[in-house]
């Protein structure tokens, strides 16, 4: 197929990128159009000062560091879209974070609109050879970011706040009932269940699971069901549901700080193999290390980030206070960016 000659604005724009030390070429500025990546071309240009608008030199230089022949961009182009907000990029966004969400379905080759709902023992047993579809061939993971960072905090001699959780979120016992709970929702564990899963994975204070425990109870014994407030309570449909249901600037919102919180997180655990301190400030925070850090945060290129940002993306939307508790401890991420690197024995900085 005969390519169309780049219009003169593609050459400008190629040639600003340039400017900045990367490589764009016309044909890739033209694919980050189509993505909805970059604004629409009649948009490039400032007319009243003349030349490429700024914000779009930096987009499409952003977008040229970001690529990798053969290698999709990932995530970071649901960053641009969630910046752009608009209808067309908030749909996209929606359709991929969708998507998203199903891929263990997919994997395992369950159709979600063949699960079967209702409370009947057929429907029951059905959705839980689903469930155990979905762990076939999955690998045990043996620690989680927790485990790792304590381990080598340990080796290295250094202090770290104490465990206040399980010991690994990504425990067999534990992924076990999540696949249950992502197939069927609350319904499909009991309580009982769930609270033998995490006591058999527990390492933070005795009193801590107990206090838990005693507060659902307490819960209950008022009529309020705390399991309710899962992301999960209503399985993989319910984190479809809130995504489908969200409106596009509360969507865009979601991914947004979420995106901006992975990219915080993973800078600072970069920072943290020379300065132990930022992983104690990290910790500290009981909630967000426990709930967010540890099991969805950390966020690299490829499906993986890709299922964490739409985790973090749907409790942001189904959680309440999730996302004031985000913003919180970006505000927190954001003072230990700011602070200047711990010095060397030497009395530099690194």
């Amino acid at each position: 197929m005969t390519r169309t000659p780049p219009s003169a604005v593609q050459l400008a724009l190629a040639a600003e990128v340039r400017r900045c030390g990367l490589t764009a070429t016309p044909y890739q500025l033209e694919r980050w159009r189509r993505q909805l990546w970059l604004a629409p071309t009649e948009q490039w240009t400032d007319t009243q000062a003349g030349g490429i608008r700024p914000e779009i030199v930096h987009r499409a230089a952003w977008l040229a560091a970001l690529s990798r022949a053969g290698r999709s961009i990932s995530w970071a182009g649901w960053t641009c879209w969630a910046l752009d907000d608009t209808p067309q990029t908030a749909q996209r966004l929606r359709e991929a974070v969708s998507q998203t969400l199903q891929r263990p379905l997919k994997r395992a080759g369950v159709a979600l609109s063949r699960i079967p709902q209702g409370d009947g023992d057929d429907a029951f047993e059905a959705r839980q050879k689903m469930a155990a579809r979905l762990l076939t061939g999955r690998r045990a993971i043996g620690r989680d970011l927790d485990g790792i960072l304590r381990a080598h905090a340990a080796a290295a001699g250094l202090a770290l706040p104490p465990p206040r959780s399980v010991s690994n979120v990504f425990h067999t016992r534990l992924t076990e009932v999540g696949a249950r709970l992502l197939i069927g929702g609350m319904d499909d564990v009991s309580p009982e269940e769930l609270t033998e899963a995490w006591e058999s994975v527990w390492t933070g204070p005795r009193e801590q699971i107990e206090r838990i425990g005693a507060a659902h109870i307490t819960a209950e014994q008022t009529g309020i069901d705390l399991r309710a407030l899962s992301p999960l309570a209503h399985g993989l449909r319910g984190l479809l549901r809130a995504v489908e249901e969200a409106g596009d600037r509360k969507l865009c919102a979601a991914v947004r700080t979420c995106t901006k919180a992975s990219g915080a997180l993973m800078m600072l655990l970069g920072r943290a193999d020379d300065d132990a301190k930022i992983l104690a400030r990290l910790m500290d925070d009981n909630v967000m290390w426990d709930q967010w850090a540890r099991i969805g945060g950390i966020a690299p290129d490829g499906r993986l980030g890709e299922a964490a940002i739409a985790l973090s993306t749907a409790q942001y939307l189904l959680v309440p206070g999730w996302a004031e508790d985000l913003t919180r401890y970006q505000a927190l991420m954001d003072t230990l960016l700011a602070t200047p690197a711990a010095p060397d024995d030497d009395g530099l900085e690194r």
